[in-house]
């Protein structure tokens, strides 16, 4: 490293210290500053960017920042390699790698791969969605079958494609980690559908079922469709019905079934 880069980077590492970030989150006026020179000056002695400051820091074995935080970072690895690997892939030290940070980070972020998991769950599957809704549902009971049902597709259609590699491991290992997951989230998605459907049971606008068989026969169609769906798509003879008429199928076949 040459004398002017070792200068400069000291600079970097010391503004960035005093001001308790990252290299890449300290302005250049104040690492200018702290190199005794003028920010125009410094800008010259860089070439007019400082892509070349953070590769000298780079260089010296330090990260110069500007990432996204490790939590972030660890959430979207863990994503990507339970999409395209499955669950059983997906061990912290895969996502350590992955997301380039320390195994002893991620058990104190997320308190061990089971937490890690959650996390990832609550991001990418329904329930986040399914809460909203139970927050400001449509005073509509077509309007708001079709909402659920709108919910539940978004999340099998989120990418990474989280949520059906978690009911796929949860079919094929009983007791795996899906089935775990599952679980977890059940008791949230019983509180979400009970705010919302509840108050059409007192109304009398639906019939006086258990709750979880009104449940049942208002997520089991949809999310078996979007199960099967990319299966049936490449294999069907005929050119399925876009998700939006399913939607409006099995939603009026749910208020048949099920209203008063």
């Amino acid at each position: 490293m040459c004398q002017v880069e070792r200068e400069l980077v000291a600079a970097a590492l010391a503004a960035a210290r005093a001001r308790g970030r990252d290299v890449a989150d300290v302005p250049l006026a104040a690492i200018a500053s702290a190199a005794g020179m003028s920010r125009s000056t410094l800008l010259r002695r860089l070439g007019g960017t400082r892509t070349p400051l953070d590769d000298a820091v780079r260089r010296a074995g330090i990260d110069p920042g500007g990432r996204p935080p490790a939590r972030e970072r660890a959430i979207a690895a863990a994503a990507s390699l339970i999409a395209e690997q499955g669950l059983g892939a997906t061990t912290l030290d895969a996502v350590a790698a992955s997301a380039d940070c320390a195994l002893p980070t991620l058990h104190g972020l997320f308190d061990g791969r089971d937490g890690l998991l959650a996390t990832v769950f609550d991001r990418y599957g329904p329930v986040p969605d399914l809460e909203a809704l139970a927050a400001a549902p449509p005073d509509d009971l077509t309007d708001l079958v079709r909402e659920v049902h709108r919910a539940i597709i978004t999340a099998f259609a989120r990418e990474p494609r989280v949520l059906p590699a978690i009911f796929a491991d949860a079919c094929s290992r009983p007791g795996g980690p899906g089935q775990a997951v599952l679980k977890g989230m059940i008791p949230r998605i019983t509180a979400s559908l009970a705010a919302i459907l509840e108050p059409h049971i007192a109304a009398g606008r639906l019939r006086p079922l258990p709750f979880p068989l009104l449940v049942q026969l208002l997520l089991g169609p949809i999310t078996t469709h979007m199960l099967l769906r990319p299966t049936l798509e490449s294999t069907a003879g005929a050119e399925l019905p876009s998700v939006e008429d399913i939607t409006e199928s099995l939603a009026a076949a749910y208020l048949r079934s099920v209203a008063s």
